[in-house]
């Protein structure tokens, strides 16, 4: 089961640039025009009590995103909903990207940055700041 927190007050959003990872290999390889890859902008709030990158319905759909099954989500009211996982979104943000599955939300406007997205692109939160700090400017660091 994977938690799925709703925005809470005080949170902050950033915005994230999207794309279609299996359309970004296919435009290095030059069997698409790079124009033609899939992207979208969208605001990513930043939420600590989410596990993952939950993105609304319509960008995973603009972006032509496959499934990859499902996943039950709890959400911080303790309801729980099936909800469908896509894959290959391609996610930059702060110089920093990579690729990750995602929940896809119907009724969502923004996307919601999880403890995954953060860790694998080694930010923290300064909630202060109101931004994503990277542990380390000139590299990711990775703990083993």
């Amino acid at each position: 089961m994977i938690a799925v927190a709703e925005q809470k007050m005080g949170g902050f959003s950033v915005e994230v640039e999207l794309a279609n990872n299996d359309d970004l290999i296919r435009a290095t390889y030059g069997l698409i025009l790079p124009e033609q890859v899939r992207r979208a902008r969208n605001r990513g709030v930043i939420d600590t009590g989410t596990t993952r990158l939950v993105l609304p319905a319509l960008v995973a759909q603009q972006l032509g995103l496959e499934t990859a099954g499902a996943s039950t989500v709890r959400y911080a009211d303790g309801r729980t909903a099936e909800r469908t996982i896509v894959k290959g979104v391609h996610l930059t943000y702060g110089g920093r990207e990579s690729v990750f599955t995602a929940i896809m939300e119907i009724d969502r406007e923004s996307a919601l940055i999880g403890a995954i997205v953060r860790e694998d692109l080694d930010f923290l939160v300064d909630y202060i700041g109101q931004r994503l700090v990277p542990r380390d400017p000139k590299q990711i660091v990775s703990e083993l």
